[in-house]
């Protein structure tokens, strides 16, 4: 059974930064495109960034690119997402996939992948 549980959310001032963590079990890591996706209130979810199993190809969506970074250390089956210079448009729940498409211009999660619980982020100004 595959599980994917997110880390390391919180409450932080404009400006500040959060490391996301996000381990999978159940499958074999290092197999697997992953990816982080956030959903606001409202909105729907979108793609923030996904990284092949290697780490060595990434996406960023334009609204996070220059503040956010995808890391994964696939010795310990996790992922990471390191957000930088949070503005509070950024607020939204923060969700991770195991098993993602991903290429220039987008970031998806595929049928059978799997969502973690999502940990909240917010922003304040």
């Amino acid at each position: 059974q595959v599980q994917v549980v997110e880390s390391g959310g919180g409450l932080v001032q404009a400006g500040g930064s959060l490391r996301l963590s996000c381990t999978a079990s159940g499958l074999t890591f290092n197999n697997y495109h992953m990816g982080w996706f956030r959903q606001a209130p409202g909105k729907e979810r979108e793609g923030v960034s996904c990284i092949n199993w290697r780490g060595e190809s990434t996406y960023y969506a334009d609204s996070v690119k220059g503040r956010f970074t995808i890391s994964r250390d696939n010795a310990r089956n996790t992922l990471y997402l390191q957000m930088d210079s949070l503005k509070p448009e950024d607020t939204a729940m923060y969700y991770c996939a195991a098993g993602v498409s991903f290429g220039s211009r987008f970031c998806a999660k595929e049928s059978l992948g799997a969502w973690g619980q999502g940990t909240q982020v917010t922003v304040s100004s």
